[in-house]
């Protein structure tokens, strides 16, 4: 028998040296639960993933409106030398996710139902 072994099983040492004895729980212990958020935009960001495309004039608007890449990284060059860049900005945007959803889904409403070359888009 070890001597952390004996300490932990004599109640009287455990008072003298501060060593809490094991106590089997009699009930099981349950996962904290998530807190739930309140989150302000998620019925616009729903309202933006259910949007469905099948017209290919609203595919179009839809890929001609939302751009490829984002439109504000920047390197700024001053003689040849790069002083700083500018990251994109996009992902601070709450809705990019949803908005990049809705290109993909008119893209692939382009090149799968209506069979049109989707490279100018790209």
């Amino acid at each position: 028998m070890s001597v952390s072994d004996f300490t932990t099983k004599n109640p009287i040492l455990t008072k003298w040296f501060w060593i809490e004895p094991k106590q089997p729980s009699s009930t099981p212990t349950q996962p904290p639960q998530p807190k739930k958020r309140f989150d302000l935009l998620k019925p616009i960001k729903r309202w933006i993933d259910g949007i469905e495309v099948h017209n290919p004039q609203l595919a179009h608007l839809i890929c001609h409106l939302i751009p490829a890449q984002c439109p504000f990284e920047r390197d700024i060059n001053l003689f040849g030398h790069t002083l700083f860049h500018i990251p994109p900005l996009c992902k601070l945007n709450p809705f990019y996710e949803e908005v990049v959803g809705l290109r993909f889904r008119a893209l692939c409403y382009l090149a799968d139902e209506c069979g049109e070359d989707i490279s100018a888009y790209c």
